[in-house]
């Protein structure tokens, strides 16, 4: 097990591209079983989810070339349906959350479809009902093996029809959508996620030849066709990447430049640090962050404690708020964190407590912050990565801290940040692989 060793308290400066969105690369890339033909993928991140989903695909049958860094061109002419039964399928798609992305597709496409249970970050329960129940609404019928946590599920006529999901759950609107482009009839979705993400996915399977209306609401119409063509589709640059850099310019005292960052695209995330005080500008598509040595929260108009919380998109994605919880540490005044979604992603706060940080975890869901306003450092320490999301917020403190830190467990954090320590040493911090 690897882990990085961090000697913070160091001003960083210069500029980073954020790598393409893990979360719309494990869609995208599920959508090439849909067709026979060549789809091209580009700004396709190097980090472990991604590259597991790939070689995953490339056991399968699927036929994949990498014609640049970042660039992938797939081919889903040949699959071997046997795959699906093999202790090597199990495993491999059981380590991965993302795998579950590749259902829908493979029902439509092939009326049957295997999963194991998928694994990813232990951050509570992640449910996979919204998928299934999807399935469920267009005709398939599918069986759960308790002892060998593997799913089966059979969908050979699959029909369109009105759904209304319990929950605007990204991968389970996803997973729906991609099995209903090729269904007969017309499919609604009514309470569908409409994250970035999910409008690239739409508007990638219209470009090769799908009927998706009303992209960006919450109220998607699919009207089935026989089949689907090729295409040529680029990642959005991920968001949790960039309000990740925002969070870190502003503890390490940094003039940072993020790039290319489709402001457009970010919704809510600018205007959220904004009121935790964070000074940047737009240049052109680029965040300039100037150095700055305190920050200071928002309140509420009538100037209670302000409180953030994750909510369905345009809402503050869930992702972002271990970075804020950091972020609030260090800043002039309070702040109520409200994680809706998972009981168990707060749980990092300890390791921050332990660093000198003001914290009260209230439940498994809320944490009140106490900001220090920098006048005391938080103090470095050992520590293990338990997520992707905590375990950058984990770096992120770090790198602010005085004196030496420890993060054991780094392959949870390269699970979704690309070379992050080659890409922070490039700013000027002092970390390395242990």
């Amino acid at each position: 097990m690897s882990a990085f060793e961090i000697w913070g308290g160091k001003p960083l400066k210069g500029e980073i591209i954020p790598q393409g969105a893990k979360n719309e690369a494990l869609q995208v890339i599920s959508a090439v079983l849909l067709t026979e033909e060549k789809v091209t993928i580009s700004n396709i991140p190097n980090i472990v989810d991604v590259n597991k989903l790939i070689e995953l695909l490339g056991d399968m049958g699927v036929k994949v070339e990498q014609t640049a860094p970042d660039t992938y061109v797939f081919q889903a002419d040949d699959i071997n349906q046997d795959f699906f039964k093999s202790d090597a399928f199990k495993q491999k798609g059981g380590s991965l959350r993302g795998s579950i992305m590749i259902v829908g597709p493979l029902l439509v496409r092939f009326g049957k479809a295997s999963i194991p249970k998928p694994g990813g970050d232990k951050i509570g329960r992640r449910r996979l009902d919204t998928h299934f129940l999807g399935f469920e609404k267009l005709g398939a019928r599918f069986e759960y093996s308790a002892s060998e946590e593997f799913f089966d599920v059979d969908a050979t006529n699959l029909q369109g029809t009105d759904i209304l999901l319990e929950e605007a759950s990204v991968t389970g609107t996803a997973n729906v959508v991609m099995a209903a482009v090729l269904a007969k009839g017309t499919t609604t979705i009514y309470n569908a996620a409409c994250e970035p993400y999910l409008q690239q996915l739409c508007k990638m399977l219209n470009r090769m030849g799908a009927k998706i209306s009303g992209i960006k609401s919450n109220l998607l119409t699919i009207e089935g066709v026989e089949q689907l063509g090729g295409t040529e589709h680029r990642l959005l640059p991920d968001m949790i990447e960039i309000g990740s850099f925002i969070g870190l310019a502003a503890m390490t005292e940094s003039e940072i430049t993020i790039k290319n960052v489709q402001f457009q695209e970010l919704g809510i995330i600018p205007n959220t640090f904004s009121r935790l005080g964070i000074q940047f500008e737009l240049r052109g598509d680029d965040i300039y962050i100037p150095a700055q040595k305190h920050y200071e929260i928002d309140t509420f108009i009538d100037g209670s404690i302000l409180t953030i919380a994750d909510a369905p998109w345009p809402g503050f994605t869930p992702d972002l708020l271990s970075i804020v919880l950091v972020i609030a540490t260090q800043a002039k005044g309070s702040v109520l964190i409200h994680q809706k979604m998972f009981e168990s992603r707060l749980f990092f706060v300890d390791k921050l407590i332990d660093m000198g940080a003001q914290i009260i975890l209230c439940d498994p869901h809320r944490a009140t912050v106490i900001g220090l306003d920098k006048k005391v450092q938080l103090r470095g320490i050992e520590m293990t990565s338990p997520d992707i999301r905590a375990g950058v917020s984990l770096l992120i403190a770090a790198l602010s801290a005085k004196g030496k830190s420890v993060i054991s467990n780094i392959e949870q954090i390269e699970r979704g940040y690309q070379h992050i320590d080659k890409r922070l040493i490039a700013l000027g911090a002092d970390i390395k692989r242990i």
